[in-house]
């Protein structure tokens, strides 16, 4: 540990240029960011398990009553900077390594969600890294050469995508910066990170600090958020307002304060985001407690279609448009498979006709999880759009969504089959063993995976456990005799697939950690925070 005043941190092994990010003044930055603000952090995170119980003791969730106020009266989030205003095609990974961060500016979307969370293993490497890259990248200085001499450089002949960089969520701590004694939050340490070394070179490039904000499960999460802003402004003097985020909607208590999340943040407000996998995983661990009802037919069976995920996105869109906000689509995982180009062809129908979805419901732009899909999403969003940056004047008035129609878990189906429970395991033991070789995003069955799918798959097989689904397939019940029993398969399945000492080193602790989570008594809220301590060694 090195210690700066009262601050503590470790040095990442094998990045040189670490101590660019890690100097003095940033860091006692993100020391008056975590004493200003992580008391706040702590007790927000706290009532969740307070709102969590209460809501699965009536198996109910209802818009806030202390909030109608905000919900019927008019207001809109302030106006889109010009760099935010057309977001067609989003393109989402990792901000490290830096070809991968290359790739993404230089890929033709209009922005690129750079990733310090869910697509990012939070190795300490790969989050100085990450932001090592970014700062790079907004100097314009960002290159790498591969070890077989390939150079890969930002591309001169059209605009780069815009940067809006997601920093990981309030729930992970950063045991590598320790301030009086105490880990920081994950969350402060990448927002003042970048913000510290990005935020005036990204202004003098036109464009601004941008973020998409995870994971939040409140209202009061966002106003701490916009506090966090409204002092990292005036600490570096910049105008308040400068500072742009994005609200990933993806825990169900999130969508029924889609409004007020936007009144906290209206200053700094940019638009709100549909997930999938983390939505579904929030819907089981909110009401892990309230029985069959909330049990989740096979995640491969539940589409954008099925009834309560309309209501979800069509809620959102409206409540967007009526605040003046951009409506973001959710992510085309797929990646091309060049050894199978009629798969790839079939997988990539599927992804036109879900922009396409999304654009005619009035959507503003999309996520893609591989350049090769930037063309697919572009060309939905422009036959849509025109000559229109977005749609933020199509208003949805006729957009009604009730509570139930928002908890309409048996809407989506209940078919449940011992094959996908298989598959679960395989993808959550596969994904949390490479998230713990350092890598996040990892290609799987021909899908850009990143943590979200392992939490929905893990959660998925102890929601089934708890409630005792009988499977379609073979009219077994789930128990933890028959899933421990699959686990081992899967094991095996996996141990032939990779080398032995890898198998070792990385997938046998991923296995033992799923089999802890699927297997336990209790449900544990994040697979995030036990792999952590894993890297982390503790």
């Amino acid at each position: 540990m090195t210690t700066t005043n009262t601050v503590e941190h470790t040095l990442p092994e094998g990045l040189e240029r670490a101590g660019e990010i890690l100097t003095e003044d940033a860091l006692q930055f993100v020391a008056e960011l975590h004493r200003r603000f992580a008391p706040r952090r702590a007790e927000l995170l706290g009532a969740r398990e307070e709102h969590r119980r209460a809501a699965a003791g009536t198996g109910a969730l209802d818009f806030l009553p202390e909030t109608r106020q905000i919900r019927e009266s008019e207001w809109t989030v302030a106006p889109a900077p010009p760099a935010l205003q057309d977001r067609r095609v989003e393109m989402t990974g990792p901000a490290s390594p830096a070809k991968m961060a290359i790739n993404a500016l230089n890929s033709g979307a209009k922005v690129w969600l750079a990733d310090l969370e869910d697509a990012s293993s939070p190795t300490w490497h790969n989050q100085v890294d990450g932001i090592l890259n970014l700062r790079d990248a907004a100097r314009g200085t960002l290159s790498f050469t591969s070890p077989e001499g390939k150079q890969y450089a930002l591309r001169q002949d059209a605009p780069l995508a815009v940067v809006v960089t997601r920093p990981r969520g309030w729930h992970l701590p950063e045991y590598n910066v320790t301030v009086d004694g105490q880990p920081a939050s994950g969350s402060l340490v990448d927002f003042g990170l970048h913000f510290f070394h990005t935020a005036r070179l990204l202004l003098a490039n036109g464009h601004g600090p941008y973020y998409y904000l995870p994971k939040m499960e409140s209202h009061l999460e966002a106003r701490l958020w916009n506090d966090v802003f409204t002092f990292a402004e005036e600490h570096l003097g910049i105008d308040h307002g400068t500072v742009r985020a994005t609200v990933l909607i993806e825990t169900i208590p999130a969508a029924f304060q889609m409004e007020e999340i936007l009144w906290e943040l209206r200053e700094h407000a940019s638009g709100l985001n549909a997930g999938r996998w983390d939505y579904l995983f929030s819907i089981i661990k909110y009401f892990r407690d309230a029985g069959e009802r909330f049990v989740l037919a096979d995640r491969s069976t539940i589409t954008m279609t099925a009834p309560l995920m309309r209501a979800y996105t069509e809620l959102l869109v409206k409540t967007c448009h009526r605040r003046g906000a951009f409506a973001m689509g959710g992510m085309a995982a797929v990646i091309p498979n060049r050894r199978d180009p009629e798969a790839t062809e079939a997988a990539f129908a599927k992804v036109r006709a879900d922009k396409t979805r999304e654009a005619q419901d009035g959507f503003d732009g999309s996520w893609v999880a591989h350049p090769d899909l930037v063309p697919t999403c572009r060309e939905v969003f422009d036959d849509v759009l025109g000559e229109k940056p977005n749609q933020v004047d199509r208003l949805r008035e006729e957009v009604q969504v009730s509570p139930e129609q928002l908890l309409d878990v048996p809407s989506a189906g209940r078919t449940s089959t011992q094959k996908e429970l298989a598959a679960n395991l395989y993808v959550a033991i596969r994904y949390t063993a490479v998230w713990l070789s350092g890598n996040g995003a990892v290609a799987i069955h021909n899908l850009m995976e990143d943590a979200a799918t392992a939490e929905i798959s893990r959660s998925q097989v102890w929601q089934q456990i708890r409630n005792g689904v009988v499977y379609e397939d073979t009219g077994n019940t789930a128990t933890r005799e028959l899933v421990a029993e699959v686990l081992e398969q899967q094991k095996e399945v996996l141990r032939g697939e990779v080398a032995p000492e890898l198998f070792e080193r990385h997938f046998e602790p991923a296995a033992r950690l799923i089999a802890d989570l699927v297997l336990g008594e209790e449900y544990v809220d994040f697979l995030t925070l036990p792999a952590y301590d894993l890297i982390e060694g503790r």
